[in-house]
């Protein structure tokens, strides 16, 4: 099969012919359809984020079943199915609490060393040596997925477009759900409008927020937001983006920003745009060991909270995630405004460091 492989950071990325991945007990082999292009694996490539190398990145897929190892049931082959991004393995202290956001085997085995939850990858090069696997390694023709983490794509849902619910989908749910605990009539200012943040915009807006704000410096894709619900837009290389949401909200500020870049500086930005007993969720995944300053007599004396979110739960929300987005109320046509081939991968996440892709692009295998 073609993948696509990290050398190493910095190293730019190359298609290969590698070996099909074999799934293991309880695993499920899926020929991808298509995968989302995220800003984490952008962090990876150019070396902001520590990951084992050779690797093949993607970590939000479609595809269709090809065939399972043992131990597993109600999949058949020729599925249609989506996975994401957070693989629990279903049996750590986290998981069994339904806590699977923070899954511990997830966090150890993938995250750092590349592996799935035996301790070795599924993907080697046709030397045999081993290729890491971040997530499940989307950027190829066909991926292993622990079963805990694949879930049949309802009828009507395009199979393209709907890779992106398994992260910038999947994170904002979760952000909303979770680290927000948004209620309805709740005021909101989502500060980025990437895949994660376009998406954080759609969700809160059909959570039922009275007034969703979207911040960016770039005009389309502030208009993009506005399309996916934002009641106001903030162009932040115009004006003070959080002076402009307080005049907007009458000097008062949101009940919830959320902040999905991962930079000290929107990270600032996001925290002062909140009320007294407000509430900032900070979602975007930063370079390195990044640090942003707290005042924190303000966050005190004004009872307000900081919450971090990675993700949502994948088990117990990903099957709502699904339910709303076939019953209309998500989607994911609506924000994947770019696709590209697997061969074109490269100049995919090339564009993504320029600032040039509205909401999500997927790379179609």
């Amino acid at each position: 099969m073609r993948a696509l492989v990290l050398e190493a950071p910095g190293g730019g990325l190359r298609l290969e012919e590698v070996p099909v991945p074999e799934p293991r007990d309880g695993e499920v082999l899926v020929k991808v359809t298509s995968c989302g292009v995220c800003h984490t694996d952008l962090h990876v490539i150019k070396g902001e984020t520590a990951f084992p190398t050779p690797a093949v990145l993607g970590h939000e897929i479609s595809g269709v079943v090809e065939r399972f190892g043992s131990g597993v049931e109600g999949i058949e082959p020729g599925r249609r199915v989506v996975a994401s991004f957070i693989m629990p393995c279903g049996s750590c202290r986290y998981c069994v609490r339904g806590r699977d956001d923070v899954c511990e085997r997830f966090f150890s085995l993938n995250r750092l060393r590349g592996v799935l939850y035996d301790g070795e990858s599924r993907l080697r090069r046709a030397d045999g040596s081993p290729l890491a696997m971040y997530s499940m390694g989307g950027l190829a023709e066909y991926a292993v997925v622990p079963a805990t983490d694949v879930f049949p794509l309802p009828e009507g849902l395009p199979a393209e477009e709907s890779a992106i619910l398994g992260c910038a989908v999947f994170t904002a749910y979760g952000a909303v759900r979770h680290g927000a605990d948004l209620r309805a009539g709740e005021s909101v200012a989502v500060v980025a409008m990437g895949g994660v943040g376009s998406n954080i915009v759609h969700i809160a807006s059909a959570f039922g927020a009275s007034r969703v704000i979207a911040v960016d410096v770039v005009g389309e894709k502030l208009e993009g937001a506005r399309e996916l619900g934002a009641t106001e837009t903030v162009n932040a290389s115009e004006s003070d983006p959080v002076e402009r949401v307080r005049e907007i909200t009458g000097g008062e500020g949101v009940d919830v920003s959320f902040e999905a870049l991962g930079r000290p500086e929107t990270f600032a930005q996001a925290l002062g745009m909140i009320r007294d007993g407000g509430r900032m969720v900070a979602v975007g995944i930063a370079p390195g060991e990044s640090t942003a300053a707290v005042p924190i007599t303000q966050l005190v004396r004004r009872s307000q909270r900081i919450v971090g979110s990675y993700g949502a739960r994948t088990r117990a929300d990903f099957p709502d995630i699904l339910g709303l987005a076939g019953r209309g109320f998500i989607n994911p046509q609506r924000t994947v405004t770019r696709k590209y081939q697997l061969e074109e991968a490269a100049r995919a996440y090339e564009d993504l460091d320029r600032g040039e892709i509205r909401g999500r692009a997927v790379v179609v295998v």
